[in-house]
Formats: C-alpha cells, sequence, structure tokens
C-alpha cells in the first residue's frame, strides 16, 4: 500500500502561523475552541508534525466550485 498522503483526492494539509491564526479568528469573529477539530491522530497531519492547539488549513480544489478552504484545530483523541 502506497503513502495515502500523496492520494489526488487527499486535500492539502498545511499548519498556520500564529500571525495568519491571529487573522483567521479576527476575520470570521471565533475563537480557536469554535474550530472545528481534526485529531492529532488523523493520518493527513501525521507528517505536519501538527501540536495539539495548532490550526490546519485545508485546501480543497475542484473542477466545478474551485478552490476551498476549511480550518481545523488539532486536538486529542
Amino acid at each position: 500500500m502506497g503513502n495515502v498522503l500523496v492520494h489526488e483526492m487527499v486535500p492539502t494539509h498545511e499548519v498556520l502561523g500564529e500571525k495568519d491564526v491571529k487573522e483567521l479568528l479576527e476575520r470570521f469573529n471565533v475563537t480557536v475552541a469554535q474550530l472545528p477539530i481534526i485529531f492529532d491522530s488523523d493520518p493527513a497531519i501525521s507528517g505536519l508534525e501538527a501540536k495539539i492547539g495548532d490550526v490546519v488549513k485545508i485546501t480543497r480544489r475542484s473542477p466545478v466550485i474551485g478552490t476551498s478552504y476549511a480550518f481545523r484545530v488539532v486536538t486529542e483523541l
């Protein structure tokens, strides 16, 4: 079995820096606690070295709707 993270159906995941997180929270007027979660054991973030509390940006590309973004906060299972 190959690396699932490089499969074309797996969207891009990246850990946001502090500045980007601050801008995100201000733009949408939310707190980190209000963001959806992603577990630290999720295979899609295994190579990111994400820590509990980090915010992950997920970039999905579609020929129909273009590019969309989702944001998740890393938490323990």
